[in-house]
């Protein structure tokens, strides 16, 4: 029988673990967050910032934004078992390769979530959107946080393990990643009045691939990391 108390205990405790080495180095603050908002400013004097343009975009913008900075956290959390043998450690620990999954993918997820609020503040104020489902647009961010967040957390093992990950990461992760970035698009699409679309329908669509992003991780990642 597994016991599900202790199993979540090392969830939570290689999730924070990942959360309390971030908070300290501040990278996610200090690189990621600025990177996120430049991106989406370039992106504004890239379309001569006209305002209308800037909307009928933003959401498509947001996500590639989202995207390309997810790809900074995801590289920072694959690499932190990499170095004074710290892989080695955890699995001499007891913890389970789920329990290591989870718990990496959830830190990953949590710093998604805080740059996705933050890029929502930016569209807010540079490109002057208007936000008219709430709801949806909380449902589409999150369930679009989960794929990208076990994704990540996969494929940056698989990085890891075949070398060069700096390089190969984002051409591993990228084409993996299309369909939420169109899903997620539309939904927000829906969410923000930019165009007539079913966006919980899209949302469905996040739904799944979460689940299976999420699947695949949980059964492929001990395989990984032993390899």
């Amino acid at each position: 029988m597994v016991d599900v108390r202790r199993f979540l205990g090392d969830v939570r405790l290689v999730a924070g673990r990942d959360l309390r080495i971030e908070a300290r180095s501040r990278v996610v603050v200090a690189q990621v967050v600025p990177f996120a908002l430049l991106v989406l400013v370039l992106f504004g004097f890239a379309l001569d910032a006209d305002q209308r343009t800037l909307g009928t975009f933003a959401p498509g913008l947001f996500w590639v934004a989202v995207l390309l900075s997810a790809l900074l956290a995801v590289h920072r959390s694959a690499t932190l078992e990499q170095s004074d043998g710290t892989l080695d450690a955890l699995r001499m620990s007891g913890l389970t390769p789920l329990a290591l999954f989870l718990g990496k993918a959830a830190a990953v997820f949590v710093q998604i979530l805080a740059l996705e609020t933050v890029l929502i503040g930016g569209l807010l104020v540079f490109y002057g959107v208007e936000v008219d489902d709430p709801v949806l647009l909380i449902v589409a961010g999150v369930l679009a946080g989960v794929t990208v967040a076990a994704a990540g957390t996969l494929y940056g093992a698989l990085a890891s393990g075949l070398g060069v990950r700096e390089t190969l990461l984002p051409i591993l992760l990228l084409p993996v990643l299309a369909p939420v970035l169109i899903a997620a698009t539309r939904a927000f699409d829906d969410a923000l009045g930019v165009a007539a679309v079913d966006g919980w329908a899209w949302t469905g669509l996040l739904a799944a691939t979460a689940l299976v992003a999420t699947v695949v991780g949980a059964l492929a990642h001990g395989v990984l990391i032993e390899d």
